[in-house]
């Protein structure tokens, strides 16, 4: 008999885990507090471990169908071009950039495929582990189920249920987001990085054809960019803090916690969706296998991983003082220089 699985959150760790187990015969009620399908994308950059996973449930050809593959990047210290990396030397060089909103909708398409749904607007309010059920309220209803799944967030009430601490530091600085229409943009297939004073930094991402994402370690993303951009519509816009948290345990006996609901970095290396991915197909199959012990002791590794190469990949493009930056820029341009250093680098940014 099948265990009986609840996974609270829709985002793209929850919709992964839900097709993973879905596809290996175990349906799993999923739920979403929000009202409906998110509009709006946070996440943008797609790795190949994460396209290899979707591959398992047919998810990856209209995924690859709707991305933009990225052809490379170009980091310039303020308006300056000076590094190029280019991501089309090698098949395996692959990163593609698609809104999540648009991910999360093919995620869906393949779990209504698979028999399954998501139950939009309904709310965890209460979470109880016994020694042989959980037991939830939700939406005023109470059930049981034999394990239950968090990917709800780094707000996360899964979380706070089980009493895990989040341990870890917000940034100082305030960044911000706007997710714009610019037809005529010249970055078009490729990341643009922008050194600016102080130690800040912007950076356009494309996520459709002429849709993009701009990111910038200032109040206002679009203001922070040095260079002009022609937005014809601004979809989203708005100021955040950054946190690098992580727990210490992801599991207790009957649930699991998977995504940011675990860890949470910097947008530095575009890693945080597919960390969560790779979080969430891992954990279906021990589910499936009932090898369920291991899960912490693999998932908190590879988190540690990604949170220490996001903050060196941060405070390196973030360097402050003169003699700082400037050590930055002549390592730069050194990498520029060097064919096999470009290669390199380039290769870190695929990994998973």
């Amino acid at each position: 008999m099948s265990p009986r699985v609840l996974i609270v959150g829709a985002g793209p760790t929850g919709l992964t885990a839900a097709v993973e187990l879905a596809r290996r015969g175990i349906l799993p009620e999923i739920i979403e507090k929000r009202p409906g399908p998110s509009r709006l994308s946070r996440a943008v950059g797609i790795l190949p471990s994460s396209i290899e996973i979707f591959r398992r449930s047919g998810t990856d050809t209209p995924v690859l169908d709707e991305a933009v593959r990225f052809e490379g990047g170009v980091f310039h210290d303020g308006t300056k071009p000076v590094l190029h990396l280019t991501l089309n030397f090698d098949a395996r060089m692959r990163i593609w950039g698609l809104a999540q909103d648009r991910t999360e909708r093919h995620l869906v398409e393949t779990l209504e495929r698979l028999g399954g749904s998501v139950r939009y607007g309904a709310t965890l309010d209460h979470l109880r582990e016994t020694e042989d059920a959980v037991e939830v309220r939700v939406g005023g209803v109470e059930a049981r189920h034999d394990l239950v799944i968090g990917a709800d967030g780094v707000h996360s009430a899964v979380r706070a249920a089980l009493g895990f601490d989040f341990p870890g530091h917000d940034l100082p600085e305030q960044w911000s987001i706007a997710d714009v229409d610019a037809p005529d943009w010249h970055g078009r297939g490729r990341f643009m990085g922008y050194r600016l004073d102080g130690g800040n930094v912007a950076v356009v991402v494309p996520l459709e054809t002429a849709r993009f994402r701009v990111i910038a370690s200032e109040p206002d993303a679009l203001a922070a960019l040095p260079v002009p951009m022609p937005v014809t519509t601004v979809r989203r816009s708005g100021a955040f803090i950054i946190s690098v948290r992580q727990v210490a345990r992801y599991q207790s006996a009957r649930v699991f916690l998977a995504g940011d609901a675990a860890h949470c970095h910097s947008p530095v290396g575009g890693r945080g969706m597919n960390l969560g991915i790779s979080d969430a197909a891992e954990l279906a199959e021990r589910i499936a296998l009932g090898t369920t012990e291991g899960y912490t002791e693999a998932r908190h590794a590879a988190g540690a991983h990604v949170i220490a190469l996001s903050e060196r990949g941060r405070r390196f493009i973030q360097a402050k003082g003169p003699v700082a930056r400037a050590g930055v820029l002549a390592a730069m341009r050194t990498v520029n220089a060097v064919p096999a250093l470009r290669r390199a680098v380039a290769r870190q940014l695929v990994s998973g």
